[in-house]
């Protein structure tokens, strides 16, 4: 038998040596070769997937025969969601080799990456160390950014230069923190749009992996690519019923003197105690929410509540952060955030969705004015091929009213173009009841490429109280400064005196409107201070609250793919309003009634000669611009109490 059984092994071992290397998940990778450095982990040693399960399956979706393209963790802080990351760079450096790319938000947090992430992994793990070419610091093929392995290339990369994410092609794509990434490059380039194209030429067999904690609710990239996937929560057992649910924030109760916390299960209302999470835990799996999906793209979302023991705060710990927030919207905002791993909105933006404040829209024709109007304003945004113009109407208390948003297409460059403007601003607006309005002040962005035209068209004040503007850069700044002198060249010629130019508080003035609009939602329809057309294109409700405030740097950011010129026409508007010479929002009551008085002299006369008739004045038959002077015919026609007036 000894004869035969030497053979036998013998072709055993030989088999084993010639077969094909067998393919490792991830998860096994990591338990086999991963080891923790002190430098980045509070559990130095071998990994082990067991201590933290949530974290087996988004890292297996990594593996190269998952058939998952795309991978989305919307996660808290301390969860390790840079761990799956590490674990997948090491797996496709030795398992699947390849072009890879990682990419961090700035040069600051890469820096930082590649010391306490990168460095350790390559020190403390020998299968990645033997899988690179070099580790001499001197050598070309091993530097900070630039990593040359068995099979393919290593680049790390940041987020703050287009030039950076433009010229490398890559099979593996690790995105680290995207909601810190910049909303757009200069040139106007989306730096995860660009990041995405990088893995264009590898349609079957590339992998893109985006990671971060969320921020600002209708900003966020990761909630973004998290509502595009297959939308997995990690539903465990309940210990007393075994109702499968994912953990919840609302589902966490705790004792008023806060020495007890504990969950309340969603089926049966039992009371379920913080030592029953491991068994609970290990006992869990990830549940698709979504299933119109494309296929091959996961997203995973998990909170604070998942914490292991030892590896992040217990439910207690977390509810007294919690108490602790609360009254303070930036801490408010950072436990959202970084613990329960959602988007911060700011409660009193929750009341302006667009649709909700396109269903108060009043039914009012655009370019005509209710008879709450008392003074007009515009506000003008300049683009490359248009003007956006809108008309608000003021009222008591600063009550208003948007009366037109209109858009002059043609370069701002061309003549043409203003004139159209100034055609469309001296029209004369008529009220309800017969009173005759004008644009009292018109606010021009001059930001942008057309600045010269802007000044130019402010400097020949074509138009009543034209004012050129831009935004102030504090964040504190008034809705509108004092103006400052330019001296000026326009096509060579040197204007002496120069343009007026006004620095717009954005940040105050959009407050302001936001602040407005949200009381509003809580108000019937005859005491609301906000009033919309009906006849307003639903695009413009959108553009008006295309923006949503960020608490930790006190300024608005935009939405990401809305267009704000709704908005910024309102603020520009708005800033006109408080023009020197008017001074809308300094208005007592005795000088609302002033100039009521002063408009309804309009038509008291012709009212009271034809006994209640239409006033004459109500329909003007040739309208009088400000700057030019009306003929002996118009004055004929023009009541006396216009003319007073400056008609």
């Amino acid at each position: 038998m000894s004869l035969y059984a030497t053979p036998a092994r013998a072709l055993r071992a030989m088999a084993r040596a010639i077969a094909p290397r067998k393919r490792l998940l991830v998860s096994d990778w990591a338990d086999k070769h991963r080891v923790l450095s002190t430098k980045g982990s509070s559990l130095a040693g071998q990994w082990r997937t067991n201590r933290n399960p949530p974290l087996r399956e988004p890292m297996d979706a990594c593996s190269s025969r998952s058939g998952v393209r795309d991978v989305s963790l919307m996660f808290p802080i301390q969860f390790g969601k840079t761990e799956v990351e590490v674990n997948a760079l090491g797996y496709f450096m030795t398992e699947a080799p390849g072009p890879i790319m990682v990419c961090l938000p700035g040069e600051v947090s890469m820096d930082k990456w590649v010391n306490q992430k990168l460095n350790p992994l390559i020190d403390e793990t020998p299968a990645v160390r033997e899988a690179l070419r070099s580790v001499n610091s001197r050598d070309a093929s091993n530097t900070k950014t630039f990593k040359d392995f068995v099979g393919g290339q290593l680049y790390l990369e940041h987020a703050g230069s287009p030039s950076r994410l433009k010229s490398t092609t890559v099979q593996k794509l690790l995105v680290d923190e995207v909601d810190e990434f910049a909303n757009n490059l200069k040139g106007g380039d989306d730096p995860v749009e660009m990041l995405d194209g990088r893995t264009s030429a590898f349609p079957a067999t590339s992998i893109r992996v985006y990671i971060s904690s969320p921020q600002i609710k209708g900003r966020s990239r990761i909630e973004e690519k998290f509502e595009k996937g297959d939308q997995r929560r990690y539903h465990v057992p309940c210990p007393h019923c075994g109702h499968m649910q994912y953990l919840q924030w609302a589902g966490l109760q705790w004792s008023k003197d806060l020495s007890s916390a504990w969950y309340v299960c969603q089926e049966t209302g039992c009371c379920i105690e913080e030592h029953h999470k491991t068994h609970m835990i290990a006992a869990g799996q990830w549940v698709p929410a979504n299933p119109n999906a494309l296929p091959g793209v996961r997203s995973y979302h998990i909170n604070c509540l998942y914490y292991q023991f030892g590896l992040g705060p217990t439910w207690l710990e977390l509810a007294r952060m919690w108490m602790d927030a609360q009254g303070d919207p930036a801490k408010l905002k950072t436990f959202t955030n970084d613990r329960l791993a959602e988007t911060w909105e700011d409660a009193s933006m929750r009341s302006v969705r667009h649709n909700a404040i396109a269903e108060r829209a009043e039914p009012y024709a655009l370019r005509h004015a209710p008879v709450g109007v008392l003074y007009i304003t515009a506000g003008v945004d300049t683009q490359d091929g248009r003007l956006e113009i809108t008309l608000t109407g003021w009222g008591r208390g600063m009550a208003f009213w948007i009366l037109d948003h209109h858009v002059l297409p043609g370069d701002p460059a061309d003549p043409a173009t203003f004139a159209a403007a100034t055609e469309y601003l001296n029209k004369l607006v008529q009220r309800e009841d017969g009173v005759v309005l004008r644009v009292e002040a018109t606010a021009q962005d001059m930001g942008g490429h057309r600045t010269e035209e802007v000044k130019h068209w402010v400097r020949q004040a074509l138009v009543r109280r034209p004012m050129a503007i831009q935004g102030a850069i504090p964040n504190n700044a008034p809705v509108l400064g004092k103006p400052r002198m330019l001296d000026v060249t326009h096509k060579g010629v040197t204007d002496k005196k120069g343009v007026r130019a006004y620095y717009v508080g954005t940040v105050a003035a959009k407050n302001w409107l936001f602040g407005r609009l949200s009381v509003d939602a809580e108000r019937p329809a005859e005491e609301r201070v906000t009033h919309f057309s009906y006849e307003l294109d639903p695009s413009y409700f959108a553009g008006l609250v295309s923006e949503t405030y960020n608490p930790a740097k006190n300024r608005y950011e935009k939405k990401r793919g809305a267009r704000n010129e709704p908005l910024d026409t309102f603020v520009y508007s708005f800033a006109a309003a408080h023009h020197p010479e008017l001074r809308l929002h300094r208005m007592r009551a005795v000088d609302w009634d002033a100039r009521e008085k002063q408009l309804l002299a309009q038509i008291r006369p012709a009212a009271d000669s034809e006994g209640g008739a239409a006033p004459a004045a109500a329909q003007p038959q040739t309208p009088i611009t400000p700057t030019s002077q009306p003929t002996p015919a118009q004055r004929r026609r023009v009541p006396q109490q216009t003319r007073r007036m400056g008609w």
